[in-house]
Formats: C-alpha cells, sequence, structure tokens
C-alpha cells in the first residue's frame, strides 16, 4: 500500500514564512510597547546602525578634530571678539555675526534666543583721599589724593585706547556718595572681617578697603554690608601674582610680564552664591512682560568700586601706624606686596583727620542681551549634549575671558559642520551655544536653562563649559564626578604644548586632581539647578607665568599674542579637547559616565564633613559646651550601598559598552533589539542619576540651589561646596538642622541606589 499522499509538498516554506511572520509580529509588538521617545530612538539607531557603520565615523570624527583646530583661524576669532567693547546687553552685532557663522558652517538650526534682563551701566565715579584741614574753623576738608580710576592707555596696546573703552565699574553695584573713614580689610573675607572684630577694629559706618582675591567679589561686599559698613574699595594687590612681579625686577606689561600698575579688574558683585541670573525674576525667565520683584537682597545695597594698586598707594600709605599690622594677624594676612613702596598694612581706622569720598554713578535699566543656539540634530532625540562659552567681556578686549573660550566654540562648530558634510551624523542631539550676559552674573546661561527646564530635566545629558580657555600654560579642570572618566580620556589623546618628554599628552603633563563644581561660570545653572552633570577646564596661569590682567584693558588680543599664548598653540589644544569630550560624549553607545566615581566622591566627602564636625567638637572656650553628636550612620550605610551598587552597574554599562563596538549580523535582529534596549535603558539610569541628588526646596536661605551635593561655598562663591546643607549647619553650630540635612542626603542616596539597581 502506497504511502499517503502530503496535502502541501512546500511545507518547509510554510515554517520559514511562519517562523518569520512570527517573529515580525513579536518585534511589532516589542516595539508598540517602548515608550514613543525610545521607539523614534530605536528607529533611528536601527536604521543608520552605530556610529562605526556610518560614512564618516567616531574614528574619523576623532582625527578630525584633533587636526582641524588651526592657530591662524583661532587667532581670527579671537581678532574678532576682542577688537571692540562687548558688554553684555550691548552686542548684538556680535550676536549676529556669530549666528551668520555658525549658519555659514553647516548648523542651519541656529538662532538667538533673547531675554529682557536688568543690568546696570557706568554714569560716573569718584574716589579722593580726603584731609580735615585744622586751619579752618570751618573744619573743611582738603584733597590729598583724586583717583584717577581708569587704565593707561599704551600705545603697544591698540583696544587701551579706543574711544569708546568701558569705564571701571562693578555689576549691579549700588548707587551711593559716601565719606567715611576707612578699614584695610584684607581679601574681605568672612574670616578677615571676624579678625577685625576679634581685635576691637570698629567697622560700622567705615568703608571697607579690600584686595581682590579668595573670595567671589560680591561676597566682600555683602558682609561689609552687614556689618553696617557704607563702602567698599577693590584692588589687586601684586603680592598674590607669584614671582612675575615689578618687586622682583621683572618688567611690566607691555614690555614685560609684570602687573601693569594702572591695571583694574571689574566685575560683578551680585550675591552669587544665594542666587545668580536677573535678580528681578528669580527662579523663571526674564522674558517681556513677565512679573519683577525688587532686587533688594540679591544685590548691595552699599556702593562699591574697582581701582588699581597705583591708586591704592595713597590710601594703604595714609593708614601707616594706625590700628594694629597685618602682620600681627594670621597666615591668611601675609601675602601683601607691596611693603616695597611704603605700605606697612595697618588696618586702621584711618584716624579722625582722614577719609575717603566714594562716589558710584550707575544707570540701571531693563534690556535684551541675546543667547545664540545652534543645533545639531541627532538619532537619539531625547540625549542631548549641551556645550556652551559666554560672549559678553567687561572690556572691549576679552582675549582670556571669555574669548579664548568663544575661540574654540567656533572652533568646534566649524570642525562639527565639516564633519556633517562628510556624511557623519551624532547619536546625540547637540546644542551649541554663546552666551550673553555671562559677566554680570551667569544671567544669559540662567534665563535659559530656567526657561527650558522641563525639556532639559527630561533630555539633557551633560553640559561642557569653557570659559576661560586660556590664560596660562597649565590646564585645570571642575567637573561633576561622572564625567571625571571621559575628561580623562580626552586629555589623553591630546598632545601637549608644553612637553618636556615627547609624546606628552594634556593628561600627562596635568596636575590633578579635578576640582568640585562651585559657580562663576555658566555651569552654575545646569549643574546645581537642573541636576544637569557639567565640566568647566581651560589652561590658567601659574606663579611663573605672565600674569593675566584678569577683567582689565590689558587682557586684550596684544597681550595674549606677545604673552598669553605666542603662537596660539594653548587654543588649539583647548580646542581640542573641547572636541574630543563632546564628541565622545555625543557618540559613545553608551554613555561615558562613571556611577562608582560619584559614589566614591560622596563617601570622600562625607569624610571632609566629619572632619570639619570633629574641629568644631574642639575645646574652644565658650563654643566647647555646645558640642553635640550628629550620627552619619545612616547615611555611610547608604553611601556604601550606592557604591556597590554602582560599581556593579558600571561593569555592566562596560559589557554593553564592549557588544556594541563588535557589530552584530543583520539576520540577528533580535540580539540587536535587545542590545538597543539595554543600552537605551542603561543610558536613561546615567542620564538621570545626577537628578537624583536635588532637593526640591533647595538649600537653606538660598532655596534657588537645588543640588544636596554641590553648591557654591555661601561665603566663598567661587569655589565649591560639598553637601553645602549639612556643612552650613556645621559651620552655624545648628546641630538639629546638621541631623536634618544627613536625613535630607540619605534619602536622596537611597533614591539614586534604587535608580541603579
Amino acid at each position: 500500500m502506497a504511502p499517503p499522499r502530503r496535502r502541501y509538498p512546500y511545507h518547509w516554506l510554510r515554517r520559514v514564512c511562519t517562523v518569520t511572520l512570527g517573529s515580525l509580529l513579536i518585534a511589532a509588538t516589542v516595539l508598540f510597547l517602548l515608550p514613543g521617545n525610545q521607539l523614534r530612538s530605536l528607529h533611528g539607531v536601527l536604521r543608520k546602525g552605530w556610529h562605526q557603520h556610518q560614512t564618516f565615523g567616531q574614528e574619523d570624527l576623532e582625527k578630525l578634530l584633533l587636526s582641524t583646530p588651526l592657530e591662524e583661524r583661532l587667532r581670527n576669532w579671537s581678532a574678532y571678539y576682542t577688537s571692540g567693547p562687548h558688554l553684555a546687553g550691548k552686542n548684538l552685532s556680535q550676536a549676529l555675526w556669530t549666528r551668520d557663522r555658525w549658519k555659514e558652517y553647516g548648523i542651519d538650526d541656529t538662532s538667538i534666543v533673547s531675554y529682557d534682563v536688568y543690568l546696570n551701566y557706568p554714569a560716573g565715579h569718584r574716589l579722593a583721599l580726603l584731609e580735615k584741614n585744622s586751619s579752618s574753623s570751618r573744619h573743611t576738608w582738603d584733597v590729598t589724593y583724586e583717583a584717577r580710576l581708569e587704565e593707561d592707555v599704551l600705545e603697544e596696546d591698540h583696544t587701551s585706547g579706543l574711544s569708546d573703552r568701558i569705564p571701571t565699574f562693578h555689576g549691579y553695584s549700588a548707587n551711593g556718595n559716601v565719606t567715611a573713614s576707612y578699614v584695610y580689610a584684607n581679601y574681605g573675607s568672612y574670616r578677615d572681617f571676624s579678625d577685625l572684630q576679634d581685635a576691637n577694629v570698629s567697622l560700622t559706618g567705615k568703608i571697607a578697603l579690600v584686595k581682590y582675591g579668595h573670595v567671589f567679589r560680591g561676597l566682600k561686599v555683602k558682609r561689609a554690608q552687614d556689618l553696617g559698613m557704607v563702602g567698599v574699595i577693590m584692588y589687586s594687590d601684586p603680592g598674590d601674582d607669584g614671582n612675575n612681579t615689578i618687586e622682583h625686577g621683572v618688567v611690566p606689561y607691555p614690555k614685560g610680564p609684570a602687573r601693569q600698575p594702572s591695571s583694574v579688574q571689574r566685575g560683578s558683585v551680585q550675591f552669587m552664591s544665594v542666587a545668580p541670573g536677573d535678580p528681578t525674576t528669580p527662579g523663571y525667565p526674564s522674558k517681556p512682560g513677565v512679573p519683577r520683584v525688587l532686587p533688594e537682597g540679591a544685590i548691595p545695597s552699599i556702593p562699591s568700586i574697582p581701582i588699581s594698586y597705583e591708586d591704592a598707594l595713597p590710601l594703604l600709605r595714609a593708614l601707616n601706624g594706625h590700628g594694629p599690622s597685618a602682620s600681627s594677624f594670621n597666615k591668611f594676612w601675609q601675602s601683601g606686596g607691596l611693603q616695597y613702596r611704603g605700605v606697612d598694612y595697618n588696618v586702621g581706622p584711618s584716624p579722625s583727620s582722614l577719609a575717603v569720598n566714594l562716589v558710584n554713578q550707575q544707570e540701571y535699566v531693563t534690556t535684551p542681551i541675546w543667547n545664540v543656539v545652534g543645533v545639531i540634530n541627532g538619532s537619539l532625540s531625547d540625549e542631548v549634549i549641551i556645550l556652551g562659552n559666554h560672549r559678553d567681556a567687561w572690556i572691549a578686549g576679552g582675549a582670556g575671558d571669555p574669548n579664548s573660550g568663544s575661540a574654540a566654540l567656533n572652533e568646534l562648530v566649524w570642525a562639527f559642520g565639516e564633519a556633517w558634510r562628510k556624511g557623519w551624523r551624532p547619536l546625540r542631539t547637540m546644542v551649541f551655544c554663546s552666551w550673553d550676559g555671562e559677566e554680570t552674573g551667569l544671567v544669559g546661561s540662567t534665563e535659559w536653562v530656567e526657561e527650558y527646564l522641563p525639556w532639559l530635566s527630561g533630555s539633557a545629558v551633560a553640559y561642557v563649559n569653557v570659559d576661560i580657555g586660556v590664560s596660562g600654560p597649565r590646564f585645570s579642570a571642575a567637573a561633576s564626578p561622572l564625567l571625571h572618566a571621559v575628561l580623562e580620556e580626552a586629555t589623553g589623546m591630546v598632545p601637549s604644548p608644553n612637553q618636556t618628554i615627547e609624546g606628552q599628552t594634556v593628561r600627562d603633563v596635568w596636575d590633578r586632581p579635578i576640582r568640585t563644581m562651585g559657580s562663576g561660570s555658566d555651569f552654575t545653572a545646569f549643574q546645581d539647578y537642573a541636576g544637569i552633570p557639567s565640566v568647566d577646564f581651560g589652561f590658567k596661569p601659574g606663579a611663573d607665568d605672565p600674569v593675566y590682567h584678569y577683567h582689565s584693558n590689558y587682557d586684550s588680543f596684544d597681550w595674549m599674542d606677545r604673552f598669553g599664548d605666542p603662537g596660539w598653540h594653548y587654543h588649539a589644544t583647548v580646542a581640542r579637547v573641547f572636541g574630543l569630550v563632546a564628541a565622545k560624549l555625543a557618540m559613545k553607545p553608551v554613555i561615558p559616565f562613571r556611577a562608582a566615581n560619584y559614589s566614591d566622591a560622596l563617601i570622600h566627602y562625607l569624610d571632609a564633613a566629619k572632619s570639619m564636625l570633629h574641629d568644631e567638637h574642639q575645646p574652644s572656650g565658650k563654643n566647647s559646651s555646645n558640642a553635640h553628636h550628629v550620627s552619619f550612620r545612616s547615611l555611610d550605610k547608604a553611601l556604601q550601598e550606592l557604591n556597590d551598587v554602582a560599581i556593579r552597574f558600571d561593569e555592566s554599562a562596560s559589557i554593553l559598552a564592549a557588544q556594541s563596538s563588535k557589530g552584530i549580523p543583520w539576520w540577528k535582529w533580535w540580539t540587536s533589539l535587545k542590545l538597543v534596549r539595554e543600552i537605551l535603558k542603561t543610558n536613561r539610569k546615567y542620564k538621570f542619576l545626577e537628578r537624583h541628588f536635588l532637593y526640591d526646596q533647595g538649600l537653606d536661605g538660598r532655596s534657588w540651589f537645588k543640588h544636596v551635593v554641590f553648591a557654591p561655598g555661601l561665603w566663598t562663591g567661587y569655589s565649591g561646596a560639598t553637601y553645602p546643607g549639612l556643612l552650613e549647619s556645621i559651620e552655624s553650630r545648628n546641630w538639629t538642622n546638621a541631623e536634618r540635612w544627613v536625613d535630607i542626603i540619605t534619602t536622596r542616596v537611597h533614591a539614586a541606589t534604587k535608580l541603579l539597581e
């Protein structure tokens, strides 16, 4: 009997079709179940493939970023930006020029984002040393010294003599005309004023004469104001200039590298450690028609002016023999550099026969500022890298601050535009930002972050800032611990201009460690307010390098060309580091963060807090009886748990990164889909890790700052404080509040641990 005939002879084809259709159905179901943003991201990745499959891939991009920064082009960028005044709110032509150049170089989606902000401009000033005329029965005062309050015009420095050069003044300084005796208060830090109080030096009703340095200038004015003083005068003392000083036989600028005696540091005196940005719109963007508050408490109510050390000399000499000498104070008072000019650094007060007349006249207006923002859209629209530098300066120059960074940012735009023309496409969206209003109070970047906070909170991966790209030859950086690894990797690829051994990279000659994030530049709103991991870097001067004339007319193209960066090699180098950091963040399939670096740093920060608490508990007279035990047991345990989880998470991420670099055959689509899903899941956790350390109520007394780990020091401003709420409670010996902050930090650590698990 014959075997039964098969009803369908092509059963193998039926099986293939069944399996294929079933697989497609499963894949469609998986894709349908994914959130919309991940679906779009997956579509872009699967359609284009990983970056190594592009016609112009990651290796090509990095070669371009290492080779294209050209010294001549960077010099030309600097020459343009430094050719005339570009104060905040008065540089529209530069904003338009920058926008047009970016469009020309291929960033078609470039626009100007404006805000109406509260700013001041100089209208007049005076500083005079007065002596009582004892021969007059009317007790009149004679002027014994009238300060020039301006910088010398130098034939060798062409922008120093511009007819529209900007007068010396302080941003956000109060109007006033005060006449009073005065006190020398060292750097004007909280500690310095406390030292004067401990020495029974009368401060109320006096004018403070202080040196620049150590703390942000606005906090010098704030502390003087809090103590009932009526004005502040600031000068730059050559004792802080390292070894290149006239006292050491070094010729001053423009003939040599020492400080020009007439140089004056301008700058903002906003209380930036309380809140940056427009002081009339705290926490919301300064758009036309928005409600505004009075800026009281955010900017000074007493006048202040900046002067040169040349103008400070008569005031300092007039204090000789009056009050204690700085030599009788602690080590922080011993850095004066004008003894060779007849200054004994007595603190005063000045005798009743001497007084100072301080006049400060400012015009306050609400006026537009202009950010330039360019976008290169990536395959992953919900993963965004932001790159920024500010454009505005206090003077016509600004070759170091900020336009060395502006030149580097323009070079990046040129390079990424060139890569785009060659077929490169970024994995992540890249946003390029040329900020306005940074100098007055980080205004342009702060208002932008406040306006786009919902989008940034959901999409931003990192912010990369270059402010002063070059003011010397020594690399320096501050960063969130999440970004330490990518910064180390990038600097290890860039040849150093100052090699002592052939082949050395920037990383090889870099005197680390990486600093914690504080304030003083445009990363502040990203890191401390929005919880976006940030990094800021550049080349700074050391003790043996030419003196950098910060915020002075002599931060000029001519100074940079002859002393700051002859040959413009450091400009090219910082552009290379900038570009590589950006490329690695934008292109690596797995975001190149290290969670364990973060958790390890948190443990070290807590050790520092414990050390401070121990110091506060040492017997010290009246305070010793207030000693209190603050328990860190729960926080210690939480940090160790986070560290364990972070190590495992990084290991898993490294495996994913290795798998993504190998490539997967097209027919193993399920393996590819699974890998993409795992990478997106990992990236989402990396992206939101920093945000888990935000506390909605903010820091005590300065609620704009939301980060429980990083903030500017309350009384330092520039330098970063770690666990600021806790440390400030310990410093004020408020033990109940210290325990409260231990609980707050512990809660945030638990949330971060849960995220990574």
